[in-house]
C-alpha cells in the first residue's frame, strides 16, 4: 500500500477526532470539575497506552531499527520535557475550554503553526521572512476582531472570556513546543515510546492531585454520557491522535504537520453550533477568518 496514502489517511482521522474533542470536553465539564477531569483523562490515557508500549517493547527494536533503548538514551531529559509539554497542553486545554467557547478555543488552537514557526526561528531552524511577519500581524488583527464585541454574562454562561482565551493560547504554545522538540526526538524514538513516557509519567506525577480532587466527588452521580466522554477524551484525542501526530512528525516537516490544525477551527465551530447551540457571531466568523488567513500566509512565507 502507498505509504503517503496511509499517512494522509491517518492524518484525516486525526483531523476529525480532534475537533470532536472540543465538543466532548465542553459537555463533560458540566459533570466533572476541570482539575479532576484533566487528571482522570491523563490517568486513563496512561492505562490505555501502557499495554501498547509493553507489546512494542516485547517485540524489541525490530519494530524500528534506528530506535535507541530508553534506559541508555541521551534523550531522556528531552523525553521528560516532552511529557511536560504534552500534559501541560491537555490541562491548559481543559481549563481554557472551561472558561471560553468552543469556537474561540478552536480558532486560537488553530494558531499553533505560528507558535511552531516562532519556536523554530528562535532555535535558528527556520528563518523569519517579511511574508511570515505579515501573516503573524494579520493573525493578531484577527484576535482583536475576535474580541471586538464582548459577550454579556460570558463568564456565567460558559461563553468566551479573556482568561479562557489566554489559557487556550498557552495550550497552543505548549503543543507547538511539543511539535518542535518532538520532531528532533523522533529521529531516535518512535511515537509509542514518546507518548508512553508522556502519559505514564504524567499519570504517576498527577496521581496525588487526582486522589485529592476525588475525595469529595460523587462518581456515582456522573451520568453514563459523562463517562463515555471521558473515555473518548483519554482514548482518541489523547492516545490515538497523539500517536498519529508523532508518527507523521517522523515522515513530514513539523510545520506541515501542524498546518493541519487549521482545519480544526472550522469543523469544531460547526459541531459546536450544531450540537451545543453556541452562536456564530460576527466577531467569531470575521476574526476566525482573518486569523486563519494570517496562519495560511505565514505557512506560505
Amino acid at each position: 500500500m502507498n505509504t503517503h496514502f496511509v499517512l494522509y489517511w491517518l492524518i484525516s482521522i486525526m483531523v476529525l477526532l480532534w475537533p470532536v474533542n472540543f465538543v466532548v470536553v465542553k459537555s463533560t465539564l458540566q459533570q466533572f470539575p476541570p482539575l479532576l477531569l484533566g487528571g482522570l483523562r491523563i490517568g486513563l490515557a496512561g492505562l490505555f497506552i501502557a499495554p501498547v508500549y509493553w507489546w512494542k517493547s516485547s517485540r524489541g527494536d525490530a519494530l524500528r531499527p534506528r530506535a535507541c533503548p530508553l534506559r541508555a538514551s541521551a534523550d531522556v531529559p528531552a523525553l521528560l520535557l516532552l511529557a511536560l509539554f504534552c500534559i501541560g497542553n491537555q490541562l491548559l486545554f481543559i481549563f481554557g475550554l472551561n472558561r471560553t467557547s468552543v469556537p474561540h478555543s478552536a480558532i486560537l488552537i488553530g494558531m499553533s503553526p505560528i507558535f511552531v514557526l516562532l519556536i523554530a526561528a528562535a532555535q535558528k531552524i527556520e528563518p523569519i521572512t517579511a511574508q511570515k511577519i505579515t501573516g503573524m500581524l494579520i493573525a493578531l488583527a484577527g484576535i482583536a476582531i475576535l474580541h471586538a464585541i464582548p459577550e454579556p454574562h460570558a463568564q456565567r454562561t460558559g461563553g468566551p472570556t479573556l482568561s479562557g482565551d489566554a489559557l487556550m493560547c498557552l495550550a497552543g504554545l505548549t503543543f507547538a513546543s511539543f511539535t518542535v522538540l518532538g520532531k528532533r526526538v523522533s529521529l531516535r524514538h518512535d511515537s509509542i515510546t514518546v507518548n508512553s513516557v508522556a502519559y505514564i509519567l504524567g499519570a504517576l506525577a498527577f496521581a496525588p492531585i487526582l486522589f485529592w480532587q476525588a475525595r469529595h466527588f460523587t462518581f456515582a452521580a456522573a451520568p453514563g454520557s459523562a463517562w463515555a466522554g471521558l473515555i473518548y477524551m483519554a482514548l482518541f484525542p489523547s492516545v490515538v491522535c497523539y500517536l498519529i501526530y508523532f508518527y507523521a512528525l517522523t515522515r513530514i516537516p513539523a510545520s506541515r504537520v501542524s498546518a493541519f490544525s487549521c482545519l480544526q477551527p472550522v469543523i469544531a465551530t460547526l459541531l459546536a453550533a450544531t450540537l451545543l447551540g453556541e452562536s456564530l457571531s460576527i466577531p467569531v466568523v470575521g476574526g476566525g477568518a482573518v486569523i486563519l488567513a494570517g496562519v495560511y500566509l505565514t505557512e506560505r512565507g
